[in-house]
């Protein structure tokens, strides 16, 4: 006997999302359902998939909630296990508030790059502590077609490689993954991010996401994209002991990022719930058939 289960579709700065809500984590998301549900043309569509499930229901999370009542269970658009996804968690915590779990002010949500915290602001905006970065030493090229770039190693819980380039549009169509050498550097593939400046702490990028392809926006590429903008630019607020703050343009929008003398980067940006509604799952069996 089918049922009908709930699902709703949100976007952080046009990077959107099926959202499905499964408290008790009753649900069997496989991979392949994952991409089908993630699909444009068959399915409900979405860059990736936010499972919403309780931390205590969760495996994965079950050590997280003490600190995190719910887990952001990310899937890439492809079915792929993400460690995490910037824009994922304002949704996320969009959608909480939305369904009334969570009110304007101060959250914690787990995802599998550790405890997040969040703040949902009365004008809208969400705010996410993005944790800190990690700047892998070596050097890394990526390429596209036959230009070649250098990029730096940036980790936000998920890998980046941030490369600065004359023009957006020499990044291709970014639907196949931009090559990287060595290829040993990132075993489980990459994001990578394509910069210009467009004035003073203010650049603008273009991404291909792993899994996913080239998206609306990143998250954590933006605070990548932040970070490594500010170390060309000689900055270091854990040195100066002054936050830097960036505005990061991506092609769905922008984001403030600001990396604080201890470390730690927040992200802020919009986050806004669609659409919400029933699919059959009668029709997701018969896809999995």
């Amino acid at each position: 006997m089918s049922t009908r289960i709930a699902f709703l579709k949100g976007h952080g700065t046009e990077n959107d999302f099926v959202i499905v809500p499964d408290p008790e984590n009753a649900l069997d998301l496989p991979p392949a359902a994952v991409a089908a549900l993630c699909d444009r043309r068959a399915g409900l569509g979405g860059d990736g998939l936010l499972h919403v499930v309780r931390s205590a229901a969760h495996p994965e999370a079950r050590g997280m909630a003490a600190e995190a009542e719910w887990f952001m269970d990310y899937r890439n658009g492809d079915g792929s296990v993400a460690e995490m996804c910037g824009n994922g968690v304002r949704v996320f915590a969009r959608y909480l508030q939305h369904a009334g779990h969570v009110t304007e002010g101060d959250l914690a949500v787990a995802t599998r790059g550790g405890v997040k915290t969040v703040h949902i602001a009365k004008n809208g905006d969400v705010t996410v502590g993005m944790g800190r970065a990690l700047l892998p030493a070596g050097d890394i090229e990526v390429s596209v077609g036959e230009r070649e770039w250098p990029a730096r190693n940036v980790n936000m819980g998920n890998p980046h490689a941030v490369a600065f380039v004359a023009d957006l549009d020499h990044a291709g169509d970014l639907y196949a993954p931009p090559s990287h050498a060595p290829a040993g550097a990132y075993p489980d593939g990459v994001n990578v991010e394509f910069v210009v400046d467009r004035g003073p702490r203010h650049v603008a990028m273009r991404v291909h996401e792993r899994g996913s392809g080239e998206t609306r926006s990143c998250g954590t590429g933006a605070c990548a994209v932040a970070v490594a903008t500010a170390r060309r630019d000689g900055l270091d607020p854990e040195a100066t002991g002054t936050p830097a703050t960036y505005t990061v343009d991506v092609p769905g929008g922008t984001l403030v990022i600001t990396e604080r003398p201890d470390g730690e980067i927040e992200m802020t940006g919009p986050a806004v719930i669609v659409a919400e509604g029933e699919f059959d799952s009668a029709w997701l069996e018969g896809v999995l058939a």
